[in-house]
Formats: structure tokens, sequence, C-alpha cells
């Protein structure tokens, strides 16, 4: 028999472990648990390394705690006060180091705006913490034949949400384009966090030449500050400049402005 190697992944400790054990007792199910997300990055690298890979992974959406190496879903402020990250980035960093394990999302709610978070990084399915045991194997079972499930009563609401990501993104894309290539430069430099002296050092440019450049990208852009801007440009897929020593630059661009 072919047995499925689900982790459950939950920082409620009790949870998880009861959670695990009901999951046991189905005969074609293995269930293991870690109680917070580099335990469970942990699990899956020494799984992958004894070639025992787990298939599913059941993530805890209010999962609490920082993942090493894992860039966030989520905007920046639904990060909480005291800095931890929900379970969606740990759903969008397995997809990126494991992209062959599946992962569904346990919520103790339905929320529209969080599912479709999850489904574009990465996650296969949205489910209840409630729901019934027969429930939870059929979406098992069902992500592992590449289906999607989320609650009926979601559908619209997640379709909603990603139909108007869709938009903001592509009226980022059209706005990032209205950009001179060394207007992009600034801003991917912004991206990285960098202040004007900064990119002026980078750039080999005058801090009056940096503080004109990013006035033409906000103005560009439509936002008013560089936070706005940074946000806008994540949209529209732009990344952060390599931060790779200044002095790499090619000389020709000393004189550049």
């Amino acid at each position: 028999m072919v047995r499925i190697r689900v982790l459950v992944v939950d920082d409620h400790r009790i949870f998880a472990e009861s959670l695990a054990a009901a999951r046991a007792a189905e005969p074609d199910v293995d269930v293991s648990a870690a109680g917070s997300g580099p335990a469970a990055l942990r699990s899956l690298e020494r799984a992958a390394t004894e070639g025992r890979r787990y298939d599913v992974l059941l993530v805890d959406a209010d999962l609490g705690g920082s993942v090493p190496g894992v860039r966030s879903a989520v905007p920046v402020q639904e990060v909480g006060e005291d800095g931890l990250v929900d379970g969606i980035s740990l759903v969008a960093g397995v997809r990126s180091g494991q992209p062959q394990v599946r992962t569904v999302v346990l919520a103790e709610k339905d929320d529209p705006r969080r599912a479709a978070l999850a489904l574009q990084a990465g996650a296969s399915g949205w489910v209840a913490k409630d729901c019934s045991l027969s429930r939870l194997l059929t979406v098992i079972r069902g992500v592992l034949r590449d289906e999607t499930h989320l609650p009926p009563a979601l559908l619209t609401g997640v379709l909603r949400e990603l139909t108007a990501a869709r938009k903001h993104r592509t009226e980022s894309e059209r706005l990032v384009e209205s950009l001179t290539p060394r207007e992009r430069e600034v801003l991917r430099c912004m991206v990285a966090g960098l202040g004007r002296k900064a990119v002026a050092e980078r750039l080999f440019l005058s801090p009056h030449t940096v503080r004109t450049h990013m006035q033409n990208v906000l103005g560009k852009l439509g936002v008013h500050s560089t936070l706005a801007a940074v946000a806008l440009a994540r949209r529209a897929g732009v990344g952060p400049v390599d931060l790779e020593p200044a002095g790499r630059i090619r000389p020709q661009e000393t004189h550049t402005a």
C-alpha cells in the first residue's frame, strides 16, 4: 500500500498532535506534527535527505514565528506588532523550496482575502480547522491529484480578490513601464531599502540628481511616499537591486544622469 505522508504544522502542540493522531488512524495516511515553521522546514529537509519526502503539509493560517530564509507572502501591514508572520509565508517557502509538496491551509474562520493570499503563495487548499475527518481526507487526496479545494462559501470572494490583485498588478506594471531605465534602477534601489545617499554612492550620482530621480519616480507612479512606491513596485514584480559593492558598477556609468 502506498502511504500518503502528511505533516501537520501548528504552534498549538496539543491540537497538532491530536490532529496527527486522528489522521494516523487511516491505513493509507502517515501523519507527523511540527510546532513551528522552522521545525517544519527541518522535518521537510530531513525527510528529503532520507528519501521519505512528505506529500502534503497542513499549515495553520495563524502560525506564529518567523521562518528563516522565507520571504513573507503577506503585505508588510499584515505582520503583527511582535514581528511574527503567519503560516502563509511558510506556504510560500515550501512552494519555492519543495514544489512537489502540496500545502493546505487550516483556518479558524473563512477569510476570502487571506485564502486568496494563500493560493497566490502556492497553497492547494483552504479548509476549516473544525471540518470533519472525511472532508480533510478528501482534500488531502484531492490536492495530490492537483485539485484546488476551497469551501463553496469562499469561492466568490476568493475569485473577486484574485481578480482585483491581477488588475492591480497590471496597472502597476503599466506605471513601472513608464519609467526611464535610470528611474527603474533607482526604484530597484528603493525596493532594496537604500536611502538617497546610498543610492547616490551606488550609482555614482550626486544626491541632488538622485533626489530628482526619486521625485520623478513618485510622480510617474502616482504615489506620495517611498513606502507606497515600493509596495507598487512589488505588485509589479520589481525586485530589489543586487546589493553588491558599489565599486563593482561599470565605470562608464559614473557620469550618467
